[in-house]
């Protein structure tokens, strides 16, 4: 006798009294606890069917669940530059409220605190979940930490694709983190040769100005080489970040503040650029010439010109700065 069949002669009305073994049974019904505990064991069972199914899709690949986001933590490189207004952001969660998730993101079990995941990409699509209060369709993978890299980047190529800078920033952050270039290269489908240039032109401008300005799409090495070219004084690094405080330009979109920081820099350049003056001899020859550079002015002199002429004045400097004194105004520029 079977364990059900047991239960079922334990627990079910019998045969009506006066009925034969032939006749048609009555209807067997269960009965208060006993029907609840027969629910009870099929919820079980369930249950421990949907683990065993969950399992299975791990083992063999995928599995799409609904997951809640607050047991979803991020991966640990950052892939894209974080911008204060995204108006794309607003549409998706505007579209998932008013149809619904589409596209699950894809997570791995967190490799170091059972019961929790990592998100490998779709990190757009579980904020939006977050924000609207509801579970995150997710793909549940075994995924190692090489893979998860891969599939981060390449998810990024094949969907929305990075900007130049986001993809320095990420080759940057996958150095730093330890990556091998095989690794990175993998996960940018780039070349050995694009790699080194993404990672030289992410270490030369500062990240400070690059979250302000965000990934700026339509910009690309050359223009962010001219950039880190302006930025290499602290001044001018804090003048970028002064002109990027400034309301109007924070409501723009990203491209739009890129191009006001550049050509604020390259006019502010303009104007610090050498002045050269010449200074010529009786006959129209010139004998020097005076170049002012950002607060500094040299006296060049053409020796073929005026030989000698350099030691002279040099030898008269103290009287003629004494002169200089004299005919200042208030003879006390000292």
């Amino acid at each position: 006798m079977s364990r059900k069949d047991a239960i079922n002669n334990l627990f079910l009305k019998r045969l009506e009294p006066g009925a034969s073994a032939n006749s048609k049974p009555t209807e067997r019904v269960r009965t208060g606890a006993i029907s609840a505990m027969g629910a009870s064991l099929q919820e079980m069972s369930e249950n421990a069917k949907q683990a065993a199914q969950l399992q299975k899709q791990l083992a063999e690949g995928d599995a799409i669940v609904s997951l809640e986001p607050g047991k979803i933590d991020p991966s640990r490189i950052a892939d894209r530059i974080p911008i204060d207004i995204d108006p794309d952001f607003e549409q998706l969660v505007a579209s998932i409220s008013e149809n619904g998730q589409q596209v699950p993101i894809l997570v791995r079990p967190h490799p170091a605190s059972a019961g929790r995941y990592q998100n490998a990409y779709g990190r757009r699509r579980l904020r939006a979940a977050e924000k609207l209060g509801l579970a995150v369709k997710a793909i549940v993978r075994n995924l190692t930490d090489n893979d998860m890299i891969v599939a981060q980047g390449r998810e990024n190529l094949d969907r929305k694709d990075l900007s130049f800078i986001e993809k320095a920033f990420f080759a940057r952050n996958l150095e730093d983190d330890g990556c091998d270039r095989r690794t990175i290269i993998a996960a940018l489908a780039s070349d050995k040769a694009d790699i080194s240039r993404y990672i030289a032109v992410a270490r030369r401008v500062p990240e400070v100005v690059v979250k302000k300005i965000g990934p700026a799409p339509k910009s690309g090495r050359a223009r962010w080489l001219a950039l880190a070219d302006k930025l290499g004084r602290q001044s001018s690094i804090a003048a970028a970040e002064r002109l990027l405080e400034d309301p109007g330009l924070r409501a723009a979109d990203s491209d739009a503040r890129f191009d006001a920081v550049l050509r604020s820099l390259q006019e502010k350049g303009k104007k610090n650029r050498a002045s050269t003056e010449s200074w010529k001899i009786p006959g129209g020859k010139r004998g020097a010439r005076i170049e002012s550079r950002e607060g500094r002015t040299s006296l060049i002199f053409e020796e073929k010109i005026v030989p000698d002429f350099a030691q002279f004045v040099a030898a008269r400097l103290d009287d003629l700065f004494v002169e200089f004194q004299a005919n200042s105004d208030g003879g006390d520029n000292q």
